[in-house]
């Protein structure tokens, strides 16, 4: 009989041949007889005897130990380092030591490369191709040696979060951390920071090919046309045409491109062997995908070996690291590098605890690279509490699916509560009555001033939902079909990537009604505001779609979009169901595969499928069921499984799959105190089989079908909603006096320490002037003892609190607004206004006295006095100097203004130094 070192063998051989090695015996050698040998029972110096010597090209280039499934591989590396130093003499080799070492049980397997700088193990799918070992040593060096020779990073385009990311990248990689996690808020620019490091790390680094992998086809569209947009920093060049980029949009890869982009989705199949993926699965989010059982496990593919990729970058990583896609980032050798705006627990453990850097929404707001969001909460009667409808009136009953309708004389009183709106029961005034609501707010209330309702995005609980809001959203804002779209995956018609590029890029829609389909990833810059009107339990994925509004535009831009707007400065949360106020949590949801058909999902389970996951998502589709079916329909399910009643199969389904019932399964079954993994896998499979059994039965089956498609929405019409409050929530106010509280208190503390305030303070300031330096170092100061405290954010707070006496709150500030911020909190003005307002006023106040005082001034010189007035706005001073900068040089600079002036220009100029800044 074999003993367990000849089964590891046996396992062995299978991975190397796979892998396109050829095994041989020492006494049947042929070195010929392929590019890579794999020779067994070599015989080695000092009467020593290697498992396998590796045979590259008939010269011998490393060694691997095979030791029995079960033992530790840590302590064998010193066995192995041994044998890379035996090899007998006489015998072709790449050098002494071999330079490469494995160690492998046949199930676990480690390797390293011993000319890397301080030689380091590493965990392998399988092993590499001999071709692969080839082509490592033909090149000067190794990745790792290169790794650590990166010159620094030179490129002024980078903001500070972007450098601080590469930084602490390379820093990573220098070490050679194996996964790393970098950690941006949306639209820091997480990608143009990727390539920027994927650029150095093929010029620079030598790697010879990167993957960018995403989860949805979209995302991969746009991360094409950044790359294709990149101009390199040294150069100048594109990246395009430097390097080849393929996006994967069949199952085919080019040797040729170094970089890579592509679905996990599509590359999870291309590992399996699948000659193509379908369109619509290339779309969908990974945990929405359907895998029988035996399409669950990557196995070695020798189309893709595990060194076909140097780097693997991910991006919304945290969507892309559970379950069974986990295996495709774990398949390669390579570097995996994650890009995420919102790393949960397990993302971070997934990335070793390696965040290489943290830059969070906070700090992008305060860099000016993100805009923060404001929440105006909108309460109504039946949204809080629900509604009564009396027994004897008709109602409508709507098949959730087919949207067909029925009238039903309603024969008992209905009772319903608000977690049963929009799915049980929609209560068509309580969804009007919050979007008639907005609609008279969002204009007076959330952007004064404007002429057309912004760009908004509408989160909805599913489709069925989603096209009630989209109509009721035509009616009360009396507009057509192009003002609001649905754009969801049962979207029809207009593709769902043309709907998004208008909402992107046109004026119309204004406003789009979505599920889950641009939650994440997508970016919408002119988006500035979002309603929600589904609570959402997720912290990372509520995190995600408040990072839809964030991104800042440029006024130009936006104006295209919304001609009504001046700027964006922050983006509106409508919260009308409390999803700010409800607890989050970092935790997976029970219903993993939300978008496979129920009717797939069942009949998986009747074909054996076991996995976790799936049994997991029917039992939490069975569950909804069992809330909402009638005492007829559960009767009928009960009959149809012999008696036993659907919650107790449920029960049955979730103990199936939970861990101390398997263990204490198995201890049962086993006679065993502590039994072992053999035992447990076995008596886990007991459970499911058991709890699944009667699902084998085709006609309980059909029945469950059969209740499911009678599964119907009470539409609620007679119940009127009233609105019990519509307005910005508490919290806001509240953060709002802090941020307010500690701005009053830096200036009563530093009014004798900063210039600025010493000379805001000293009314009238006399030979003192303010200047831009001076206001600077004030905003430096403040900004660098609490992030949170900028102007914008400072000016935003007065008007939380003070609306009526504040203006201007939708313009960009100046660095001269600080001077009005300062005044307000003295008390010195009433209104808070920008800076330029209030120079504009003294300007027009001191032209009426030179007016009366019979003072006139030729247009030339009125020309020239609102250039000065306006040097002052932004500069609170000017000086004799300033004359000969843009815009006075392109006048005539100083001369000129003699000339207009005279001998009186000078004392001029000391007048309204005084009275505008006065």
């Amino acid at each position: 009989m074999s003993g367990p070192e000849d089964k590891a063998r046996e396992q062995i051989d299978q991975l190397l041949q796979a892998a396109g090695w050829q095994v041989q015996d020492r006494d049947k050698v042929n070195l010929g007889a392929s590019l890579g040998v794999a020779v067994r029972y070599f015989q080695m110096k000092e009467k020593n005897e290697a498992d396998y010597v590796l045979f590259v090209d008939r010269k011998a280039a490393g060694v691997l130990e095979a030791k029995a499934v079960g033992i530790p591989l840590g302590g064998v590396a010193v066995q192995t380092d041994n044998y890379l130093r035996l090899l007998p003499d006489g015998i072709p080799s790449y050098g002494t030591p071999l330079p490469f070492a494995y160690e492998s049980t046949g199930v676990e397997t480690m390797f390293r490369d011993e000319r890397d700088p301080e030689p380091c193990s590493r965990s392998l799918f399988a092993f590499h191709t001999p071709s692969q070992l080839k082509k490592w040593l033909e090149e000067e060096g190794t990745l790792r040696g290169r790794l650590r020779e990166m010159p620094d990073i030179a490129d002024p385009r980078l903001y500070d979060c972007q450098e601080e990311a590469l930084d602490g990248l390379e820093e990573s990689l220098r070490h050679f951390k194996p996964r790393a996690l970098i950690q941006m808020a949306t639209g820091s620019g997480k990608t143009f920071t990727a390539i920027s490091q994927i650029y150095r790390l093929i010029k620079f680094a030598g790697a010879k090919r990167i993957l960018f992998l995403v989860d949805r086809r979209t995302l991969g569209k746009q991360a094409r046309r950044e790359f294709e947009d990149y101009t390199t920093p040294d150069d100048g060049r594109k990246f395009k045409q430097i390097y080849n980029i393929q996006h994967l949009t069949s199952n085919v890869l080019d040797d040729v491109s170094r970089v890579h982009i592509c679905t996990i989705q599509r590359l999870f199949s291309m590992l399996k062997g699948d000659a193509e993926l379908a369109e619509d699965l290339d779309e969908k989010s990974p945990w929405e995908l359907e895998t029988g059982t035996k399409q669950a496990e990557v196995r070695y593919n020798p189309r893709i070996p595990i060194g076909y990729y140097d780097f693997i970058i991910t991006d919304e990583c945290h969507r892309s690291i559970y379950h069974l896609w986990r295996q495709v980032l774990e398949y390669f050798d390579a570097f995996l590098i994650g890009l995420t705006a919102t790393p949960s627990k397990q993302t971070i453990g997934f990335f070793n605890q390696n965040l290489v850097t943290e830059y969070s929404h906070e700090r992008a707001v305060a860099d000016g690279i993100n805009v923060g969001y404001e929440v105006y909460r909108i309460k109504t009667e039946i949204g809080e509490k629900g509604s009564h409808v009396d027994a004897g009136v008709y109602i409508d009953r709507r098949d959730k699916l087919t949207r067909e309708k029925r009238w039903e004389l309603l024969d008992e009183d209905l009772d319903y509560n608000r977690n049963q709106l929009d799915r049980d029961v929609v209560a068509v005034d309580q969804i009007r009555t919050v979007i008639q609501t907005f609609r008279d707010r969002a204009l007076p209330e959330m952007f004064p001033g404007r002429g057309e309702v912004p760009k908004t995005l509408v989160f909805a609980k599913d489709d069925s939902h989603a096209e009630d809001i989209t109509g009721i959203i035509k009616e009360e804002f009396g507009k057509g079909n192009d003002f609001c779209k649905k754009i969801t995956y049962r979207t029809t018609g207009e593709s769902t990537e043309s709907l998004i590029a208008s909402f992107r890029n046109s004026y119309n829609p204004r406003i789009a009604v979505t599920v889950d389909m641009i939650s994440t990833g997508t970016d919408i810059k002119p988006l500035e505001c979002l309603l929600f009107m589904r609570d959402i339990k997720s912290r990372t994925y509520f995190e995600q779609m408040k990072g839809r509004g964030t991104r800042t535009i440029n006024k130009d831009d936006l104006q295209r979009i919304t001609p009504g707007a001046r700027f964006k400065t922050h983006f509106v949360i409508v919260d009308a169901v409390g999803v700010c106020e409800s607890d989050k949590t970092d935790s997976r949801p029970l219903e993993r595969k939300r978008t496979i058909p129920f009717e797939k999902l069942l009949n998986s389970i009747a074909f054996g499928n076991r996995e976790d996951d799936v049994i997991s998502s029917l039992a939490g589709r069975l569950a909804r069921l069992d809330q909402t079916i009638e005492s007829k329909d559960r009767k009928k399910l009960t009959e149809a499984a012999d008696g036993t009643e659907l919650n107790t199969i449920i029960h049955g389904m979730l103990g199936s799959i939970d861990a101390d019932a398997q263990i204490e399964h198995a201890k049962k079954k086993f006679a065993a105190k502590t039994p072992t993994e053999e035992q447990i896998t076995e008596a886990a499979i007991d459970l499911k089989n058991d709890a699944c059994s009667v699902f084998d039965d085709p006609t309980f089956r059909e029945t469950i079908l059969d209740v499911k498609k009678k599964s119907e929405q009470t539409i609620d019409n007679l119940s009127k909603d009233t609105v019990t409050f519509a307005g910005f929530d508490e919290q806001a106010r509240q953060k709002a006096e802090s941020i307010i509280t500690s701005f009053k208190e830096f200036i009563a503390q530093n009014r004798d320490e900063i210039t600025a305030l010493q000379i805001l303070y000293s009314r009238p300031y006399g030979q003192r002037k303010l200047t831009v330096e001076t206001i600077k170092a004030l905003a430096d100061l403040l900004s660098g003892q609490d992030r949170l405290m900028t102007p914008e954010i400072i000016w935003q707070a007065y008007d939380r609190l003070e609306r009526g006496r504040v203006r201007g709150v939708s313009v960009p500030r100046l660095l001269t607004d600080m001077v009005s911020l300062v005044r307000h909190a003295m008390g010195h003005e009433d209104i808070l206004e920008p800076f330029a307002e209030y120079v504009n006023q003294r300007f027009d106040q001191w032209l009426g006295l030179q007016k009366e005082n019979g003072v006139e001034f030729t247009e030339e010189q009125m020309k020239w006095l609102l250039m000065i007035r306006d040097h002052i706005a932004t500069s609170a001073s000017i000086s004799k100097d300033d004359f000969e900068r843009v815009p006075f040089s392109q006048q005539g600079g100083l001369m000129k203004v003699f000339r207009l002036f005279g001998d009186e220009y000078e004392k001029l100029v000391d007048e309204l130094n005084e009275v505008l800044v006065a």
